[in-house]
């Protein structure tokens, strides 16, 4: 009995130390996150200290691969899969399975390293829905580059705006409204929501989850002093886009912690949509792009840009920009996302050559 115990001990060790791999790859090569990366090495390495308690031979000699009556068996579509998805999928399951095989049992002979084993599992659970929660939004926001903020609080108009941008490249739309009574905020996101869908663009609430949420919206933009990113993954009921406003390296380290969706990088220029704020300027930006390398954290650069400056900042490494008045208060907003849009492209695709 004692080594099928053993036996049954080192095999879903294996699985799990494996199943911890695929994740922490996934996160590190294709999310490019290195704060979900860490996690799950983490994970993986104080699994292995804590089987490391058990003495190590015991469990090298109890394995019997050849004569173990499960290697060779296949359940359709066991190993199916479509994609990266489906493989970290497959791990997540994978991981806690293996994980409360060790401890059902390490239980009978060291308590100690069962109570261990379990702390292990839930921060597992944990990981998986960290995870989760960052990477469809990672996948949503991934391709944006040119992102309009409408800040208006009449249907007519954002309509208006919000046809004329998506028909003119726009990829993001974020609504910034200001003063309107809950019911009526909702009733214009609603609305507001439901175009972003009809001309397949992303829809952004400013400030206000609870609207975000109850609207249906793709996500959340936050400024510094609005709800936590926490608390407002918390209210969530699907993983959703979630922006932060940043104007300095300070307030990005913190923000890096948070595993936003994006970070908006500004103010580039002199602004009249928040002229209370001190321009970042390029280095800021310089600085912003650099850090988040390997945050696996999109950037979108903000704040007094147009046609005429545009290309300083694509030149310091930019890929995607937020502008405001330079399109929607132009005679032409359709005609203006183009020219912008074009230019962000045109720009990306010499760096590609």
């Amino acid at each position: 009995m004692e080594k099928s115990i053993y036996r049954i001990i080192d095999a879903n060790f294996n699985r799990g130390r494996e199943g911890l791999r695929v994740i922490e790859e996934y996160c590190r090569f294709y999310l490019n996150n290195s704060q979900l990366s860490a996690t799950a090495k983490q994970l993986r390495h104080l699994l292995c200290d804590a089987v490391g308690k058990i003495e190590p031979t015991r469990l090298i000699i109890s394995r019997d691969t050849t004569n173990d009556v499960g290697v060779g068996q296949k359940i359709e579509k066991q190993l199916n899969r479509k994609g990266l998805t489906d493989a970290l999928t497959a791990a997540c399951k994978r991981v806690p399975e293996a994980l409360r095989a060790i401890s059902e049992m390490t239980q009978i002979f060291a308590p100690n390293i069962a109570e261990k084993i379990e702390m292990i599992r839930y921060q597992s659970y944990t990981l998986e829905k960290d995870i989760i929660l960052y990477c469809g939004p990672f996948e949503k926001f991934k391709g944006i580059k040119l992102y309009v903020l409408i800040t208006s609080n009449d249907f007519a108009e954002v309509k208006r705006l919000t046809q004329q941008c998506a028909c003119g490249g726009a990829d993001c739309i974020q609504l910034r409204t200001k003063g309107l009574e809950d019911d009526l905020l909702f009733e214009l996101a609603s609305k507001f929501v439901n175009l972003c869908k009809d001309n397949n663009i992303m829809s952004i609430i400013n400030d206000r989850v609870d609207i975000a949420i109850a609207s249906d919206a793709d996500g959340v933009h936050l400024g510094q002093n609005d709800l936590p990113i926490d608390k407002a993954r918390q209210l969530m009921l699907k993983p959703m886009i979630i922006g932060l406003s940043t104007h300095n390296i300070k307030e990005l380290e913190k923000a890096c912690q948070l595993n936003p969706t994006y970070v908006a990088i500004g103010p580039a220029f002199a602004t009249t949509t928040k002229p209370d704020i001190k321009v970042a300027g390029s280095e800021y930006i310089k600085q912003a792009i650099e850090r988040l390398k390997d945050a696996g954290i999109a950037s979108v650069a903000i704040g007094g840009i147009n046609f005429e400056n545009i290309e300083q900042l694509l030149r310091l490494g930019v890929t995607a920009v937020a502008v405001c008045s330079a399109v929607t208060e132009d005679s032409d907003p359709q005609a203006k996302c183009r020219v912008l849009k074009n230019k962000i492209e045109a720009h990306l695709q010499r760096g590609c050559t």
